[in-house]
């Protein structure tokens, strides 16, 4: 474990000293990015998970999930009220990010149970810099090196502050969700809202979309 640890340390340090811009037009993986996705097994196996449960059962959030809404990716607007009867996962992501390979998790996850589940990846440059590109940009990556299908929300920032993105200061703040107040610790955090509109769980970037503890969280069952 010691070795491992010293071994991703140094990766880090490494990909620290690369730069991570690409140009707008540029949808491939660059060197950076096939590395990161290179050792994502050993970034989940090192990484701490955290998870948080709303095990109290609280009444329902005292701001009504469904009436939110953004604007995805496209300009065009989701309204939250669409997702009714459905659990709906939310994640912060971002492209440069050593657990950028989740998409793959997250876009599996998404084929398998779409008529019961709605994921929504909302990219953020709030961690690192890892996000610097624009919409199109986004999009175009998302979809050329991971097929993903799923809804992408317009980039904006996710953790607390002024501009923090709507649907996310609902997700933090517990006088409008009615219970959490944890916002996003790194890239691809998520947050799990049930068939009525409760966010129930809270997962931390290092716990798998395709492990046990999402799956006992869709299904209330090991």
């Amino acid at each position: 474990m010691k070795r491992s640890l010293i071994l991703f340390t140094s990766i880090f340090l490494f990909l620290s000293c690369c730069s991570s811009a690409t140009r707008s037009s540029d949808t491939t993986m660059t060197f950076k990015q096939k590395v990161l996705k290179t050792i994502y097994p050993l970034l989940m196996k090192l990484g701490k998970s955290t998870a948080q449960i709303d095990t109290l059962k609280h009444p329902p959030a005292p701001v009504d999930f469904y009436s939110l809404h953004f604007t995805l990716n496209n300009d065009s607007a989701f309204l939250m009220s669409s997702c009714k009867g459905k659990k709906v996962l939310l994640v912060n992501t971002a492209s440069n990010c050593g657990f950028t390979a989740q998409y793959d998790a997250l876009e599996k996850l998404y084929l398998q149970y779409q008529d019961s589940l709605i994921i929504i990846a909302f990219p953020a440059n709030d961690f690192n810099n890892q996000e610097k590109g624009d919409d199109a940009t986004i999009a175009n990556f998302c979809k050329k090196n991971y097929g993903i299908t799923f809804p992408i929300a317009k980039k904006a920032s996710v953790i607390k502050k002024k501009d923090q993105q709507l649907v996310f200061k609902w997700l933090t703040d517990k006088t409008q969700n009615g219970w959490n107040v944890q916002e996003p610790t790194w890239n691809f955090c998520k947050y799990l809202i049930n068939e009525n509109g409760q966010l129930t769980h809270f997962f931390s970037s290092s716990i798998d979309p395709l492990g046990p503890e999402v799956h006992q969280a869709l299904f209330n069952q090991p």
